[in-house]
């Protein structure tokens, strides 16, 4: 069949932005132990996971309220570790080893993304210097960046998203004051999102012993990220342009033309074994040695947003991250608003003492002085109107309102519509 026309970006009909009447209660939650910087994930899910969003998170195995009218899920599941979320409430509708530390691959520049993207200007350009790509792993996937050149940052996310560089990322964290800064950075925003089971060890996911993360913080993270509109800009791209390198014509005048980069995001982009997902909507995938094959994903159909994230498939089939992950989204979608949650995606600490701050941005879009000096916390719900947040994803989109109750001591909950992501159809 052929595939899809694919466009750099497609747009997500704009749900209404609905203002539930949860207020903000969520219950203390508790961690597992954080394990050692040499541990490397055990073989089997360990008895006592972390129980961060519901004590039946932190149970091994596969936890579903399978009932009357309630599909069953999908019996070809290899993955070690999976969950299925509703982005907009917070609900997780069903999990398996959802604690489960793992090596994340590239998903875990999802968490990079969402603590430096707010840093700098898109417009801000940086000129490459020998020491930004000193030290990229070995075997990296690489967008292509070359020494002496410039780059705007608008350029270098769209390499770390679409083509999950490696180089990209390193050229932004050196702008962010190195590599040691970004990633301390990264692991004190996972304490903040309490994306507790996570533990950054470079910033590009590269693999590192102690190097982990979960399906329950990769969601949660996706969720954090999604709520800037940049974020959401460059997790739905498809294609694009991207800088080549300088040099000389025939004509002895230096020019630099641009080359096309496609989202490696096989349900966003498509591959000969994997449909377009309808409704797909970013957000990012990995894969390394230690890792395998990780992805977190979004999409939106019938009025409902999910999330879904899926780590290291035991199956080996070509593209079989994307296929377990569609074949989730499919019983989610049905599932909907017929199962029973058996966990939630918390809300981030500073949502307990959040109040309405005046002249907060209310755009979503990166900004920053371009100085490296920004907060190393930049606040999940930044892009939301009064600069707060609820206890589920409150992106800022037109006439969006955060609603406080008793003077500002709790928080509504509201629906959260995903401006300027992607509707999409599948094959036919």
């Amino acid at each position: 069949m052929p595939a899809p026309k694919k466009t750099a970006r497609r747009s997500l009909l704009v749900t209404s932005a609905v203002l539930s009447s949860l207020a903000l209660t969520a219950p203390v939650s508790h961690a597992a132990p954080k394990p050692s910087p040499s541990t490397s994930p055990s073989a089997t899910p360990p008895a006592n996971m972390s129980t961060v969003g519901g004590e039946r998170l932190g149970r091994p195995g596969t936890q579903v309220n399978l009932a009357s009218g309630v599909p069953v899920l999908p019996k070809d599941l290899t993955a070690r570790s999976w969950v299925v979320a509703d982005a907009e409430s917070g609900e997780v509708l069903a999990a398996h080893n959802a604690h489960w530390r793992l090596a994340p691959a590239s998903t875990m520049k999802m968490l990079f993304a969402d603590t430096v993207l707010p840093k700098f200007p898109k417009t801000m350009e940086h000129k490459v210097v020998p020491s930004d790509l000193a030290d990229v792993g070995s075997g990296s996937s690489m967008v292509g960046i070359k020494e002496g050149e410039t780059y705007s940052v608008h350029d270098l996310w769209l390499g770390v998203f679409l083509r999950s560089g490696n180089d990209a990322v390193h050229v932004l964290s050196k702008m962010n004051k190195g590599i040691e800064n970004t990633v301390k950075e990264m692991n004190e925003h996972a304490e903040e999102l309490q994306a507790l089971d996570t533990h950054a060890m470079s910033p590009d996911g590269y693999d590192e012993p102690g190097q982990v993360s979960s399906a329950y913080d990769l969601t949660l993270i996706a969720r954090s990220g999604l709520q800037k509109k940049d974020f959401r800009e460059y997790c739905s791209t498809v294609t694009a342009k991207f800088p080549g390198e300088t040099k000389k014509n025939k004509k002895g005048k230096s020019v630099r033309e641009t080359f096309e980069i496609q989202n490696t995001n096989r349900l966003l982009a498509g591959d000969s074994d994997v449909p377009v997902y309808q409704g797909i909507a970013g957000v990012k995938n990995g894969n390394t040695t230690n890792a395998g094959a990780t992805f977190t994903g979004v999409a939106e159909r019938g009025g409902k947003v999910l999330l879904v994230t899926v780590m290291n498939p035991e199956k080996s089939e070509h593209n079989e991250v994307y296929k377990e992950t569609a074949r989730l989204f499919d019983w989610g979608f049905k599932a909907a608003g017929k199962v029973q949650p058996v966990g939630e995606l918390v809300p981030p600490k500073s949502a307990a003492q959040a109040s309405a701050q005046p002249g907060a941005n209310d755009s979503g879009e990166a900004g920053g002085t371009g100085d490296g000096q920004g907060s190393s916390k930049p606040a999940v719900g930044a892009s939301t109107a009064g600069g707060s947040t609820g206890i589920g994803v409150a992106i800022g989109i037109a006439g969006g309102v955060l609603v406080l109750l008793a003077a500002g001591a709790f928080l509504i909950n509201r629906r959260w519509p995903l401006p300027d992501l992607v509707r999409r159809r599948g094959r036919s």
